[in-house]
């Protein structure tokens, strides 16, 4: 039985105003949280215009969003071994604004979108209600275990 959470990670800080506070081992520790299989991922730190450029070029979305993941075996059949595989690309303009917004700390927030990013990965969504409150569950789950708010409170 392959191990849950076997993580192959590549962390790229194309835009680097996070990398002193945003390490890699603290990705590293909130990716394997979430994980349910093994894993080959990559997180890069964008600026807003390469989150932009992305956003409009894949979901034809003319802005920077705060996290976008990109599954490479979604929907395909694999073997049980065989890892997720998935870009997690975070804006960090946005991520920076959306935590003074939200009155929460820029780690804080990296860590909840981190999560969502690698759920997304593992093929859950919320597209509709009960897929929302599933993947909000979990994403509120993980976080509370690792020493985080839950991100949904009010």
């Amino acid at each position: 039985m392959p191990e849950k959470n076997k993580l192959s990670l590549s962390v790229q800080y194309a835009d680097p105003r996070l990398q002193d506070s945003i390490t890699r081992p603290m990705v590293r520790k909130w990716i394997k949280a979430a994980l349910f299989a093994p894993a080959e991922l990559t997180v890069r730190f964008v600026d807003a215009e390469e989150g932009r450029e992305l956003n409009r070029g894949y979901r034809e979305k003319d802005y920077a969003t705060n996290v976008l993941t990109f599954a490479y075996n979604e929907g395909e059949d694999y073997a049980e071994d065989e890892p997720t595989r998935a870009d997690i690309i975070l804006c960090t303009d946005v991520l920076q604004q959306e935590a003074a917004e939200q009155k929460k700390s820029v780690e804080e927030h990296t860590a909840h979108l981190i999560v969502h990013g690698v759920l997304h990965a593992q093929g859950y969504d919320h597209m509709d209600d009960e897929e929302a409150t599933e993947m909000e569950g979990l994403e509120t789950e993980i976080l509370a275990g690792l020493g985080y708010a839950d991100p949904y409170a009010e």
